[in-house]
């Protein structure tokens, strides 16, 4: 069985095309732009920027641990680890794949094409295991009349096969279809070539050689030996190594100028920088995430921090939780089961304010000691669940208390 899912879910093989079409690089979201440069999901990767944004968001989702609550009666939550659904949220949703890994394959798909898949293997109505599809083998298909999607999932040896939305678990980002997401390389892709383009011309500028380092002036002419003379003589004397930097002596009026960076050369590197958070900007990364810290003081660079937690990754965790209530409950235990990602990890602060909100939450009766404890991974202690509240404070609703 399992082999089979493997064969099925193989990409499929594509045809080497020397020069295909605009409407066909448009099919498979790989439309040219005005640089020249065609952006698909896979070469945007080669842009560092991509590359770090796309890590940061599925490495930190990835991470959180994700857990199954039950509902109580007294209104609140307790962990569900009894039902077979969280061992394949927090530990392994298959024989082969983690949980890390698994949430950071979909994640990553759904930063780069905008949607992700999954298999529900399902065994007698019980979730056996969740298998990662990749998004290029799978077409959404909406049926005209109930309004339902359904997927079909090209397979390696050219077959396809169509799947109940009950069949397939389905993230997908922001979009103009309620049923498919928009790749966000896709609406990028302009600022994302010209990243590309401006880091090749770079490279091809360096690998070149075109910038010396300095030049000589002098006021007779050079013939082809000494010129040769002189740079090896330059060169042995104060290239490279312990020779660097030592003192340069010139004779009979010669003079060395070394050049520097034009306004040209200045306004390249600022266009660079300004790619870097034009690109940061679709996926709202923060700059000082993506070791941009030209701007960054300790102040702004803990307030973006929060601003991460809230409201870049805040969306993607919700969203996750959202598909597994849609795609993996069922109407009955959707009433007492839902996920939810324990970011607590994320929002900490340092030690010392962390554990000054914890003294007054537990003065003032928000928690007990042993709810702090949990929250800090430490085992609960008799007496530790009981509320404490300060001696100076009473029940303004008496009579009397006006």
């Amino acid at each position: 069985m399992i082999e089979k899912l493997k064969s099925l879910f193989r990409p499929e093989t594509k045809s080497s095309l020397a020069n295909p079409s605009a409407e066909l690089l448009a099919l498979f979201g790989a439309s040219p732009t005005a640089s020249g440069t065609v952006v698909t999901p896979e070469s945007a990767m080669r842009c560092a920027t991509v590359y770090a944004s796309v890590k940061v968001i599925a490495e930190s989702v990835a991470q959180l641990p994700l857990h199954l609550y039950r509902r109580t009666e007294d209104g609140g939550k307790e962990r569900a680890a009894d039902h077979p659904l969280s061992e394949l949220l927090h530990d392994q949703p298959n024989e082969w794949t983690s949980s890390f890994e698994f949430r950071l394959f979909m994640q990553t798909a759904l930063c780069l094409h905008g949607n992700a898949y999954a298999f529900i293997n399902r065994t007698n109505g019980r979730i056996f295991e969740l298998i990662p599809i990749p998004s290029p083998c799978v077409t959404v298909e909406v049926d005209p009349v109930t309004m339902e999607p359904s997927y079909k999932v090209s397979s390696g040896d050219g077959g396809q096969r169509v799947y109940d939305r009950t069949e397939i678990f389905h993230l997908k980002t922001l979009g103009t279809s309620p049923h498919i997401g928009l790749s966000p390389i896709s609406q990028m892709r302009e600022a994302i070539g010209l990243a590309l383009v401006m880091e090749e011309h770079g490279a091809r500028l360096f690998s070149n050689g075109a910038r010396p380092s300095g030049v000589f002036k002098y006021g007779k002419m050079v013939g082809p030996d000494l010129a040769k003379r002189l740079r090896e003589s330059f060169n042995a004397a104060h290239a490279g190594g312990p020779n660097s930097g030592r003192t340069l002596i010139l004779e009979d009026g010669m003079d060395f100028q070394a050049l520097q960076f034009t306004s040209v050369d200045l306004q390249f590197l600022e266009l660079r920088r300004h790619q870097i958070a034009e690109i940061a900007r679709g996926f709202r990364i923060p700059l000082h995430l993506l070791q941009e810290l030209e701007r960054a003081t300790h102040n702004n660079a803990e307030s973006m921090g929060q601003q991460f937690l809230s409201l870049t990754l805040l969306p993607w965790l919700k969203l996750w939780e959202g598909a597994i209530r849609r795609s993996l409950l069922t109407a009955e235990e959707r009433r007492e089961y839902y996920a939810e990602f324990l970011a607590d990890d994320l929002a900490r602060a340092d030690l010392a304010a962390r554990f000054e909100a914890y003294a007054k939450a537990v003065t003032n009766g928000i928690l007990n000691p042993n709810e702090v404890r949990a929250a800090e991974n430490r085992a609960p202690y008799p007496g530790g669940d009981q509320f404490r509240l300060p001696m100076n404070t009473e029940d303004a609703s008496k009579p009397g208390n006006e």
